[in-house]
């Protein structure tokens, strides 16, 4: 959490662009970068500038949520 009353959803690596579009025009949140150490394979404690969803608790959760079901209809074939 960086300001007081605001809360993070990280974006994870490799999410399309337009997704990302898409949760900035729908809702309430900034688009913002920030540092995250990166725990997995070869990269075991590197830190990494990453992208991320700011706003209030309730509406970062809502897009949580958005995010993951549009991933999940990106991935699935037609």
């Amino acid at each position: 959490m960086a300001d007081e009353g605001l809360f993070d959803v990280l974006i994870p690596p490799g999410v399309p662009r337009s997704i990302i579009r898409e949760v900035v025009l729908k809702f309430d949140v900034k688009l913002v970068e920030r540092k995250e150490r990166i725990r997995f394979a070869n990269m075991e404690g590197d830190e990494r500038e990453l992208l991320a969803f700011r706003g209030k608790r309730e509406i970062v959760e809502q897009v949580e949520k958005y995010m993951l079901q549009r991933l999940e209809d990106f991935v699935k074939p037609s």
